[in-house]
C-alpha cells in the first residue's frame, strides 16, 4: 500500500474589517506619550498610543502614526526625536497634542533639549532618540528609533488610555 503525498492548498481567511480590529484594541490598554522633535518651521508633537519597547541591547524603541498625520512628513525628515511618557496628570497635554489645526505647544510647558527637540515639563520619563528606520504599513508609518538619552521625571504615575478614555493606575487599581 502506498501514501500519495496530499497537496495542501492554504487560504488565508478573510480579514477583519478595520471597525473590529480597532473595538479589540480599544479595550486593550496602553500607555500615552507624546513624541516631540524639531522641524525647521518650529516644533513638532503628538500623541502616540502605539510606543513599544523593542530592544534593550542594543536599547530600540517604536511607534507608529497615521499616514493622514498632519506630522508625518516632519518625521519622515527627522534624524531625532524626543518620547515623553506622559503622567496621570496631564491628559489635558494628551488631547492637545491629538488635536489637528491647533498650535499643540500653546499652553505646554516644555525646554528644547540642547539638541533642539522639545521636552515636555511633568512627564513620567522621556527618551530622546535616532530614527534608524521609517516603514510603511498598512495605513500607518512604522518609525524605528535607537534611544540614545534619557531621563525619568519625579512623578511615578503613568497616564493610561483604553476604550477612547483617559486612566490613571495607583494603588487602587493594583492587584492582589
Amino acid at each position: 500500500m502506498s501514501i500519495e503525498p496530499t497537496t495542501l492548498t492554504l487560504v488565508d481567511p478573510p480579514g477583519i474589517s478595520a471597525e473590529e480590529f480597532k473595538a479589540v484594541f480599544r479595550h486593550h490598554p496602553a500607555g500615552v506619550a507624546v513624541v516631540t522633535l524639531r522641524a525647521p518651521a518650529g516644533p513638532v508633537g503628538f500623541t502616540a498610543t502605539s510606543v513599544i519597547s523593542v530592544s534593550a541591547d542594543p536599547p530600540i524603541l517604536a511607534f507608529s502614526l497615521a499616514a493622514t498625520s498632519s506630522s508625518r512628513f516632519a518625521v519622515e525628515d527627522a534624524a531625532s526625536l524626543v518620547v515623553n511618557f506622559l503622567a496621570a496628570d496631564q491628559r489635558h497635554v494628551a488631547a492637545s497634542f491629538a488635536r489637528r489645526g491647533v498650535d499643540r505647544f500653546a499652553g505646554t510647558t516644555w525646554a528644547p533639549l540642547p539638541t533642539g527637540e522639545p521636552v515636555l515639563e511633568g512627564a513620567t520619563a522621556w527618551v530622546r532618540g535616532l530614527v534608524e528606520d521609517r516603514i510603511p504599513v498598512g495605513d500607518s508609518l512604522l518609525v524605528i528609533v535607537r534611544a540614545v538619552r534619557a531621563s525619568r521625571g519625579d512623578t511615578d504615575g503613568p497616564l493610561t488610555y483604553v476604550d477612547r478614555t483617559y486612566h490613571r493606575l495607583g494603588e487602587h487599581s493594583r492587584l492582589p
